[in-house]
């Protein structure tokens, strides 16, 4: 999968909140399925689905111990992300410092009439 794809991937796992939730809670520490359906109004089966989401988009990685199958983050790909969102956050930081600027020299221009 390229770059572009991966990220398409990423974003789509991203938009939904629960699944943001679910990595919110990952942060702290890998968990069970058990546990992380604890806070929702879902079924077991409904957070296994968003699971398996984040799986494929590589936002977290799963492994058996017994009988019980544990989640745990990886921010590798979020990471990725936070990069690719970087650039926009650097061209819209210039634009707001370009308008300023222009904001502030009209102030001036306004202010010698």
């Amino acid at each position: 999968m390229n770059g572009d794809d991966r990220l398409s991937v990423i974003f789509a796992a991203l938009a939904d909140p629960t699944r943001r939730a679910i990595l919110t809670r990952l942060a702290d520490g890998e968990a069970t399925v058990t546990e992380l359906t604890a806070p929702f109004p879902i079924s077991m089966p409904a957070i296994s689905r968003h699971l398996k989401v984040l799986e494929r988009a590589g936002l977290i990685s799963r492994s058996r111990r017994g009988q019980h199958l544990s989640s745990t983050l990886r921010a590798a790909p979020l990471q990725e992300a936070a990069e690719w969102m970087e650039r926009y956050r650097r061209f819209w930081d210039g634009s707001f410092d370009r308008l300023d600027a222009h904001l502030r020299q009209a102030a001036r221009g306004r202010d010698r009439q």
